[in-house]
């Protein structure tokens, strides 16, 4: 177990580590890209390709990192009203739903980037299956944190006092 736990915190800094450096790169090539069209009069063709790649693989790894640290937008204040056996089920039907929504991302995910590979994109020449791909790792990363999530008591967070408030000035 104690394995299983390392692995697993090196997975979420390796992410976070990732997903940070894909932000910044993101970040650097837009600005280029800006400079270049405004100062120079011309747009490097690879720059607004590039960060759109980055773009679309920073909300798939997202996804799966959303799921990992609960950040996802839930329904919890309707869960939270219901009684406590319901929200249990609820909860259960919740983690059953992430984990075959990983499952599909795996799926049919490998068979978009596969069908996807003789594509080449015009700006980068990259392979169309290198966008693509960003689908099924985002499906095994979900697919990691949802079966992780099932060792976990509750997905649905607990109104704080705040929420409680304003919930009842809403009345």
């Amino acid at each position: 177990m104690v394995t299983i736990k390392k692995a697993k915190s090196i997975l979420d800094r390796s992410l976070d580590y990732l997903l940070g450096t894909m932000i910044v790169a993101m970040t650097l090539i837009i600005i280029y890209q800006i400079f270049t069209r405004n100062f120079l009069d011309f747009t490097p063709r690879w720059t607004e390709e590039l960060a759109l790649l980055l773009l679309i693989w920073i909300a798939f790894i997202g996804i799966a990192i959303g799921f990992r640290d609960n950040l996802h937008i839930g329904v919890g204040v309707f869960v939270g009203l219901m009684p406590k056996n319901i929200q249990k089920k609820i909860d259960l039907i919740t983690k059953v739903l992430v984990i075959a929504m990983s499952i599909i991302f795996i799926y049919y995910g490998f068979r978009f980037t596969f069908l996807m590979h003789g594509s080449l994109m015009a700006g980068t020449g990259l392979p169309q299956s290198f966008l693509y791909s960003a689908i099924p790792v985002s499906g095994i990363l979900t697919f990691i944190y949802g079966v992780e999530m099932f060792f976990k008591d509750a997905i649905h967070e607990d109104f704080d006092d705040d929420a409680k408030e304003a919930m009842e000035a809403a009345k």
